[in-house]
């Protein structure tokens, strides 16, 4: 039986209390257990959505993802909870940007971990995957790249700079709660402070898309076996988490970019009240609470 699924690229975000990995579900849902519990059907239609899933290939991918599910309930949902224990203590005394740098590096190794448990899965999606399908994966990155252009690179650096304190201030708000226009303009100031380069992240994305789709194709063209395919896979997905690491002519903007981002985290964290900080600390127990229920929840 031949499966798949393309590997999501990594990516840095704003590190430290933001990479909880459901934070995007949550944000569009009052309750992280209803967005956990409803996690499996939104990873297929996403899948679904990139490639466009055939009949055959829809009822073993849904197989696939309640099995990864039920793996990920049982070993890696006590360990978030650590996680959140710990940012707890960090906003209590006051994190370092080391502690930023170390919450960041903890979450990006379990999201690795994540994507390497899901290597034979994503070997069979990959051997299964139809010409057709992967001119339908290779249209929906065209879109998002679109999509991406569209609301980041619109007007000159000021709007630029304005939307992406805007999306920050989205998630600090969700943490936080709501923000004084004195806090306001402090954050802005050290969004702005963040290195701006669009078309920088925009041939970043293209080079990870062109990546996967040589990757598929290869896969297809040499009608590598399921050992071959997890091994291209692999480096395919090592590759993509040590870009950033790696020596080159970009280093030097990805450290800035993300030692701006943890500064960023840092003057929120400094300026705010002690209401706004019960605000977060009240959130995180409230995502300890849910993922001691999940994990003990044996569906």
């Amino acid at each position: 039986m031949q499966k798949s699924n393309m590997p999501p690229a990594g990516r840095r975000t704003l590190s430290g209390l933001f990479l909880i990995v459901l934070m995007v579900l949550l944000a569009a849902c009052s309750s992280l257990r209803m967005a956990y519990n409803h996690g499996d059907a939104l990873l297929y239609w996403w899948i679904d959505g990139y490639i466009d899933l055939t009949s055959e290939q829809k009822g073993w991918v849904k197989k696939d993802i309640d099995e990864l599910f039920r793996w990920h309930r049982k070993t890696q949902l006590h360990d978030y909870t650590q996680i959140l224990q710990s940012a707890q203590r960090q906003l209590a005394a006051g994190p370092t940007a080391a502690d930023l740098q170390n919450d960041y590096d903890d979450i990006k190794n379990r999201t690795q971990l994540l994507l390497f448990k899901a290597l034979p899965e994503l070997a069979d999606l990959a051997r299964s995957l139809q010409p057709e399908q992967i001119a339908t994966l290779e249209r929906k990155f065209a879109a998002n790249n679109a999509e991406f252009r569209k609301k980041n690179m619109k007007g000159d650096r000021e709007a630029q700079q304005k939307f992406r304190y805007q999306k920050s201030m989205e998630q600090f708000e969700l943490w936080f709660g709501n923000f004084t226009s004195e806090q306001e303009a402090q954050i802005r100031k050290a969004s702005d402070a963040r290195p701006l380069d669009n078309e920088l992240w925009l041939d970043e994305r293209q080079r990870r898309q062109k990546a996967i789709l040589a990757a598929v194709r290869k896969i297809q063209h040499d009608k590598l076996n399921k050992e071959a395919t997890m091994a291209v896979l692999h480096t395919l997905i090592k590759d993509n988490f040590d870009r950033m690491e790696q020596p080159s002519d970009r280093k030097a903007f990805f450290d800035a970019a993300e030692a701006a981002n943890i500064q960023l985290i840092l003057t929120v964290i400094h300026i705010a009240t002690p209401a706004q900080k019960a605000h977060a600390n009240k959130r995180m127990q409230g995502w300890i609470d849910d993922f001691n229920s999940l994990a003990a929840d044996q569906r």
